[in-house]
C-alpha cells in the first residue's frame, strides 16, 4: 500500500487513484497519506481515509490546526460542538480548530472521505505515532482498550489535540460517535 507520488514538474506531483506516501490504521480507519506538509511548505496536509462501519477517531478539539472533510463516498455521522447529524457523499465539513468533533462511518461497505489539516505536519506525527502500519491485505487491528486510549490521550496532548472524557460534567453520557 506504500507507493510514491511521480513527480510532474519540479514543485508537483501526481499520486495515482488508491495511492499514497504511506499508509497506516488509526482509530480502526485506513489513513492514506496523499500530501504530506513538507511537500506544501507546511500548509497542509492531506490524507484518503477509507473508514469500516462504526470506525473513527473519538471527540477531539485539535488547537493547531483546522480540518475540513469532503465525503467520497458512503454516509458519515459527525459530531460537531454537541451536535449529532449525518451527511453523505459530496459533503464538505469544515472544522475550525478549537471545536470538539468527531466523526463515524454509518454505512454498510467502506467509507471514503478526504481529510485536509492546516497547517500540515502535526497530524502526520501524531498518526505515524499511534497508528500501525498497513500493509497489503492487512485488517484494521481491534481497538484500543482503555490502557492503550489513555496512552494515545497523552500522546495527542504532545500535538495540541485534546481528548475529553465522554462523561459530562453533570454526570450524563453526551451521545457520541464512537
Amino acid at each position: 500500500m506504500e507507493a510514491k507520488e511521480q513527480k510532474i514538474g519540479e514543485d508537483v506531483a501526481y499520486v495515482p487513484p488508491g495511492e499514497g506516501d504511506r499508509s497506516l490504521w488509526v482509530f480502526g480507519e485506513l489513513v492514506m497519506y496523499k500530501t504530506r506538509s513538507e511537500q506544501t511548505g507546511g500548509a497542509y496536509s492531506l490524507f484518503e481515509i477509507a473508514s469500516p462501519p462504526g470506525c473513527g477517531p473519538p471527540p477531539h478539539v485539535q488547537h493547531r490546526e483546522d480540518e475540513s472533510y469532503y465525503l467520497l463516498g458512503g454516509e458519515y455521522e459527525f459530531l460537531v460542538e454537541g451536535r449529532v447529524f449525518r451527511v453523505g457523499a459530496r459533503s464538505l465539513i469544515y472544522v475550525p480548530r478549537g471545536t470538539l468533533h468527531a466523526h463515524k462511518y454509518a454505512g454498510e461497505g467502506t467509507g471514503r472521505l478526504l481529510l485536509s489539516q492546516t497547517p500540515g505536519g502535526s497530524h502526520e506525527r501524531f498518526f505515524e505515532e499511534i497508528g500501525e502500519p498497513a500493509v497489503d491485505g492487512s485488517r484494521p487491528p481491534v481497538q484500543a482498550d482503555q490502557q492503550h486510549m489513555e496512552k494515545i490521550i497523552a500522546i495527542a496532548t504532545d500535538y495540541g489535540i485534546e481528548i475529553p472524557s465522554p462523561v459530562r460534567s453533570d454526570g450524563g453520557q453526551q451521545r457520541i460517535p464512537q
